[in-house]
């Protein structure tokens, strides 16, 4: 470990989530002299991690909540981890790592952190006791862990943010906003427009694709309802789920269900796939109804990347990624029919489809590429760190 340079510290659930959404900000933070550390559930992108001079720390901990004894080791741990590994700025990402990090920053003097909130989730959409309990718990903890004189805590969105601020969980100063991890650009790109008919029978039907994990509230339901509509109506049309099942989510749809969709012709189910591009080039229309607690849903902006047109729900999260009417089309969430007329409406203009492709690769390459999130998240690190009296090297040379 290089004690000259600051010290960053990422703690993320999952290595495979770190490398789709953090990697490119690491690599960022290092070229600006930045010693960079993840803490991580460890899969199989270890390698593809320490490849870029980032060291790999295995961390675990569980999605869900469970008994007190279990929550409280899993906060002392954390605790032991910055004792140990002593970081300048610790980068907390997804809502229970930020809650449990914050608290061990917190009882062991991290001098700076950084709170990344992509989303409320499951806990802040639901509406059972369970949900209600849960949120409250969450809520007192984050009151606590969140105050903190040197932090801040990005939102991907205005409606999380206001959420947590009407409720006095964080001062509006220690709040910033960044819209999304931010999107390859190169990497996701336009690919020519799919040739299909939209008056009659055709031997390439369009490709209406639903690419999310499979979890109810991602609209699942709405979208085979809203498939099942556009078929009577006449229009030859392939409508694809693409994702895994999460059942360490109580809302998943089991791939039992799945599979019953998929033996019925309602839909196709392609599962997890590792090779989005390719997969987003396939289809004609991209949509996500969901009515889930979303940050910034990365694939609505993969998809615009990749010029296709989006249809999501005017909902927190989704709204913030897209410009209605120019890069996609907006509709109530669970609402089926509205779903299903926003689609038919793509699909019987396949010009309006490109043009909307094409507005939407603008949108992104101008407000959401990895370039310009790195930017913004870089100069949250550098005020924070001069807030602890400490400065990067580059400003250190420049003073």
């Amino acid at each position: 470990m290089d004690t000259s340079r600051p010290r960053l510290l990422f703690v993320v659930n999952e290595d495979w989530s770190f490398c789709s959404h953090r990697l490119h900000l690491a690599r960022a933070a290092l070229r600006s002299g930045f010693d960079v550390t993840v803490a991580t559930r460890i899969s199989r992108h270890r390698q593809t991690i320490e490849r870029h001079g980032i060291r790999v720390v295995p961390f675990e901990l569980p999605r869900r909540i469970s008994n007190p004894i279990r929550e409280a080791a899993a906060i002392t741990e954390l605790a032991r981890l910055y004792r140990r590994l002593r970081p300048d700025i610790v980068h907390h990402v997804v809502l229970k790592t930020v809650l449990y990090g914050s608290l061990a920053a917190r009882a062991v003097g991290v001098p700076a952190v950084v709170n990344a909130i992509t989303g409320l989730g499951h806990v802040f959409s639901g509406g059972d006791w369970k949900c209600r309990a849960l949120r409250s718990f969450i809520l007192r903890g984050l009151r606590f862990g969140l105050a903190l004189p040197n932090s801040c805590v990005i939102f991907q969105n205005d409606s999380d943010r206001w959420q947590l601020l009407r409720r006095q969980v964080v001062p509006s100063e220690r709040t910033t906003v960044i819209c999304s991890a931010g999107v390859n650009v190169q990497e996701f790109r336009p690919t020519p427009y799919p040739d299909w008919s939209n008056s009659g029978p055709s031997d390439s039907p369009p490709i209406v694709m639903l690419p999310s994990r499979m979890l109810w509230t991602k609209g699942i339901a709405e979208f085979v309802e809203a498939a099942r509509l556009i078929q009577r109506r006449g229009f030859a049309a392939r409508f694809v789920l693409v994702g895994r099942v999460d059942p360490d989510n109580p809302g998943h749809v089991s791939e039992r269900q799945l599979q019953s969709w998929q033996r019925a012709g309602q839909i196709e189910w392609w599962g997890h796939r590792s090779d989005m591009p390719q997969v987003l080039s396939e289809a004609s229309i991209v949509t996500l109804p969901s009515y889930y607690r979303e940050g910034a849903p990365k694939v609505l902006l993969e998809a615009a990347a990749c010029a296709r047109p989006v249809v999501t729900t005017d909902w927190c999260g989704c709204r913030d990624v897209i410009d209605p009417g120019r890069t996609g089309l907006l509709v109530p969430p669970r609402d089926a029919t509205a779903l299903a007329d926003a689609i038919e409406q793509l699909l019987r203009d396949r010009q309006r489809c490109v043009e909307l492709g094409r507005q939407g690769r603008q949108w992104v390459v101008r407000h959401f590429s990895e370039q310009i999130v790195a930017a913004q998240t870089l100069d949250v690190y550098a005020a924070l760190l001069r807030g602890a009296g400490k400065t990067l090297p580059a400003e250190r040379k420049a003073a």
